[in-house]
């Protein structure tokens, strides 16, 4: 830029002198015949270049292209004509410069619209085939009539086309796509556009319908579009398990209980649902208006089967859930007046974000069992099943009657597989805010067969569609069916395309940390296996065992301590509650901001370890720069919606902060995000001052919200401790050898790191509290933490047996005894568990990447075939034209599905050759498991081949 800054004038002179005739002024004969003074040219030279021409030229010219602005001196300036103006009339049904000896000339105000702009042309229709009628006359030279019966209004494929993608990709309605073609055609209103809006959308809904059909091979198949199948026009995910398209032959025959665990889970089929409240629609037509076309031939259930079935459950209240989103579920019964639907409910593939074949459906009124149950049966439909994972933000409620209310669906909706095999999952980002008793039945983390599956993954494929709520609300019901039916196939076909690069850069990276927590594990192991084998083998027992039993009630997890604290979320609740109680005498409180919520929020960002991650490394490398920068940008988002908050809450706040508080709040732009103070009630130290510039209760909420705090870091800082404990005793006394002590240091650093953030966490909370009440009895619990206080310092030991050591005060409080053997060993098995789970589940995901990357493969063959079929369907029984136009979709299809799995076979061969040697313990420790390929060969992530992936890598980062 700066050197193009250079040349300003230049490119202005430039642009300007193309307002006249430019160098073409100095030619005096035209760039067709040669006649002189030429006056027509291209408008911004679109074709022919810069060259003038005659009015008889530059319509003969243009008889191939009817729409492009042509402009003509007038002897001081270019004016714009129209073609038809000059003269220029289309001859449908004919080669281009044939004059056809039947025309039927077309109604004066027909209109076409192109990329270049709104345009009034001159038509002729041709008489001489009586059975060919107008609207295959206009299809044939690529218009798209907006009716079937006497069309005076056409939009060119290619103006359609774009459109589509902009809609799909940048979600641009199409009422400001037609406005900007508008526009480009007159500017200045002095010549007014005719309003084909309407004619348009129903052009755009024929398009998009008929588009799907094409690809999915009806117009090949014998029985028409009439003979569509429910879910057919849906792209399938080639990566999971479909009989006859990419599991092995004779799968059906299989011994599935005989099988090993290692084989049995590749076949696993793992689905996320859960609602979107964002895309609503208003009620401002009516079905017969706007109809729905091809009813559940796609992504929406059956919309007539759907109502029946609604009908019989109107009753039905909404879906409760445990955990802490209840805000969320509120949500769901506000702004619904004027609405026909509240939002959507969706299943998708939970490994691979792809939508399911009528697994999509409309809320009427909130989240009800109801709706969600007629959506997952739908997406299941004609789906053999050996295991069924189902992913939702509150499993833990929802499983509990669902085979029950599975009953209440039609017969043919009805799933038919052992209870046994349908497990319920919550993702992971929404299990912490849930009841403890979930977290472990409840987690994908300690499931076996699931991998790094985090089930998160429809909450990425919202992100993408919620930019087309803002011009769907208002549209038909049809209409508004259409279009998310194509942006939905839109997101699905770029989800298949990004896997190519996808399912290699997740190979890479489950080999390259698999080894690592495998190391890990297996020295941790090793250690304890030479003092306690026999103990080690009861945990791994208990934790297959446990596997096998989830959801069972009396069911005592491996992975839990049973130490109990009263923590943040139980004062939360009460305070909830108490607010609840004062919205009822007359004070009204907004669920989603309370002072509750509001000093929540505050003491989340404060549990910001960004800090201690800086300071922690000398000299960070640029992967680690990149990182800290992505979350100091995170964080400052946290911050700057706390401080629109904190205007509510503390309108007064500046006024009483002293000179050097004032200078950082007034600075707090040009600082880093770890180092923003956030101001909350606590650190305004003078009790008058705080209530002044704090609404009323304000610091109540935040000294209730601190004993919570205290109470759940003292909590964790003993399970470090205790776990630390054990962790050194048995690595300093049975782990011989550098490289057994070198192993052993992750397990140890990341325990340290625990009991730091812990001991950080307690004193700045107690500080806190000690600023907002002073003393008082509260300290009797809550003492004073010193480095020396039962090891807290960072290389110390909580060891027994120390002659002269006397415990610290955390071990005697009432929330806790003094530490015995059993509940050091019971945190070291916790430790182990987790560890021996963390393995298994990188181990997991490389056998399943490895399988979907072999389904791919085998689905790419499978389609290629059933184009070779379908190409020859219709040999003999239609015209050539038609043969011919079939016959080339289908071998180009063909084509491009050969040349894809040949590309895939060959780009993936050497990562899953690395996969397999994982699998087969042949990588050694000192192997190329880091950087995951050879120097000739370019990393996944700089592919070009496809468009970016939706999938925020940011979000898997949260999900681990």
């Amino acid at each position: 830029m700066l050197t193009w800054t250079l040349h300003q004038d230049e490119y202005l002179d430039e642009l300007l002198r193309l307002e006249g005739r430019g160098y073409a002024a100095i030619y005096s004969t035209c760039g067709g015949c040669q006649k002189l003074n030429p006056t027509f040219r291209c408008e911004h030279q679109t074709c022919l270049g810069p060259s003038l021409y005659c009015q008889a030229c530059i319509v003969a010219r243009h008889s191939a292209l009817p729409t492009h602005w042509i402009q003509e001196w007038n002897g001081n300036f270019f004016e714009r004509r129209a073609l038809k103006t000059l003269g220029l009339v289309i001859q449908l049904g004919h080669p281009v410069g044939y004059s056809c000896p039947n025309p039927l000339k077309a109604i004066k105000t027909f209109v076409v619209i192109d990329v270049t702009g709104v345009h009034n042309v001159d038509v002729n229709f041709c008489q001489c085939d009586g059975r060919l009628e107008k609207r295959q006359q206009l299809m044939r030279v690529s218009w798209w009539p907006a009716t079937a019966r006497d069309p005076q209004t056409c939009a060119t494929l290619a103006v359609v086309r774009l459109f589509q993608l902009l809609n799909c990709l940048g979600k641009l309605s199409a009422h400001d796509f037609l406005r900007s073609l508008e526009f480009l055609t007159n500017n200045d209103g002095l010549a007014p556009v005719p309003d084909r809006r309407r004619a348009f959308r129903h052009i755009i809904r024929q398009y998009r319908t008929t588009l799907r059909m094409k690809r999915a091979g009806r117009g090949h198949d014998l029985s028409g579009v009439n003979g569509t199948a429910q879910g057919e026009l849906a792209l399938q995910c080639r990566a999971c398990p479909q009989p006859g398209r990419n599991l092995p032959d004779g799968w059906d025959n299989i011994n599935w209980d005989a099988m090993p665990e290692d084989l049995r889970y590749k076949y696993f089929l793992f689905l996320a649902q859960d609602c979107n409240f964002r895309l609503i629609n208003r009620n401002v037509s009516s079905e017969t208006k706007d109809p729905i076309v091809g009813d559940g031939h796609g992504y929406f259930v059956n919309h007539g089967r759907y109502s029946d079935f609604l009908r019989t459950q109107v009753s039905e209240d909404e879906i409760s859930s445990c955990s802490g989103f209840q805000a969320l579920f509120l949500a769901n019964k506000k702004r619904v007046k004027g609405l026909r639907t509240t939002g959507v409910g969706g299943v998708t593939c939970a490994r691979h974000n792809m939508w399911r074949p009528n697994g999509i459906g409309p809320l009427q009124l909130g989240e009800r069992y109801s709706n969600m149950d007629f959506i997952a049966f739908s997406a299941i439909l004609n789906t053999v099943i050996f295991y069924l994972i189902l992913s939702y933000d509150i499993a833990c409620q929802y499983y509990k009657n669902f085979w029950s209310r599975m009953e209440s669906l039609p017969d043919d909706m009805r799933l038919r597989v052992e209870h046994s095999r349908v497990w319920f999952k919550v993702p992971n980002f929404h299990l912490p805010p849930h009841l403890p008793a979930c977290h472990s039945a409840f987690s994908f983390h300690y499931m076996w067969g699931a991998g790094r599956t985090h089930g998160e993954t429809i909450e990425q494929n919202w992100e993408f569609t919620n930019g087309a709520a803002a011009f769907t609300k208002m549209m038909g019901f049809g209409t508004w069916f259409a279009t998310l039916e194509d942006i939905f196939g839109f997101h699905n076909w770029h989800r298949l395309v990004s896997a190519r690069r996808l399912l290699h850069k997740r190979m890479a990276e489950n080999v390259r940390d698999g080894q690592v927590h495998r190391d890990a594990f297996e020295a941790f192991d090793a250690a304890l296996q030479e003092t306690a084998p026999d103990l080690v083998a009861s945990w791994k027992k208990w934790v297959h065992e446990w596997e096998s039993r989830q959801h069972k009630d009396g069911t005592e997890s491996p992975f839990e301590l049973k130490e109990k604290v009263m923590s943040m979320r139980e004062i939360r609740l009460k305070l909830t509650k108490e607010e609840l109680l004062r919205s009822g005498e007359g004070v009204e409180v907004e669920r989603e901001d309370t002072p509750s919520t509001f000093v929540l929020m505050g003491l989340e960002i404060e549990e910001r370890y960004l800090t201690v991650d800086v300071k922690s490394v000398a000299n960070p490398t640029d992967a680690q720069m990149v990182d800290f920068l992505k979350r100091r940008t995170s964080l400052l988002r946290r911050v700057r919606a706390f401080r629109k908050l904190q205007h509510t809450y503390m309108p007064q706040l500046r006024r009483f902060l002293t000179p050097t508080q004032q200078a950082m709040w007034d600075s707090e732009t040009q600082r880093d995000a770890e180092t923003i103070r956030l101001f909350m009630p606590s650190e305004i130290s003078d009790a008058d001052k705080r209530n002044k510039a704090c609404a009323i209760g304000l610091a109540d909420v935040e000294a209730e919200l601190r004993i919570g705090e205290s109470r759940e870091a003292l909590n964790t800082l003993r399970q470090g401790l205790r776990t630390r404990t054990m962790t050194n005793r048995f690595r300093l006394r049975h782990c011989t050898g550098q490289r057994m002590l070198t192993r052993g240091q992750g397990v140890l650093r990341q325990v340290n790191l625990k009991i730091h953030r812990a001991k950080l966490r307690y004193r700045y909370a107690r500080n806190a509290l000690m600023r907002l009440r002073g003393h008082g009895t509260w300290e009797k619990e809550l003492k004073i933490l010193e480095d020396s206080d039962g090891g807290v310092a960072m290389f110390g030991v909580v060891a027994l047996g120390e002659g002269r050591r006397t415990l610290s005060w955390i071990w005697y409080t009432s929330q806790a005894a003094e530490p015995t053997e059993m509940e050091l060993v019971e945190a070291l098995r916790v430790e182990w568990c987790k560890a021996y789970a963390r393995m298994r589940r990188w181990h997991e995901d490389v056998v399943l990447v490895e399988e979907e990357m072999r389904q791919t493969i085998e689905y790419g063959y499978w389609s290629a075939h059933e184009w070779v079929r379908r190409a020859g369907m219709w040999a003999g029984t239609v015209e050539g034209e038609i043969l011919e136009g079939l016959t080339a979709y289908a071998r180009e299809q063909e084509r491009r599905e050969i040349i894809t799995c040949e590309e895939l076979t060959a780009n993936w061969a050497r990562i899953r050759e690395r996969g397999r040697a994982f699998l087969a313990k042949e990588l050694a420790p000192g192997d190329d498991v880091v950087v995951m390929l050879d120097d000739d060969e370019s990393p996944p992530d700089a592919e070009e081949d496809g468009p970016p992936d939706y999938e925020d890598e940011a979000d898997d980062e949260i999900m681990d």
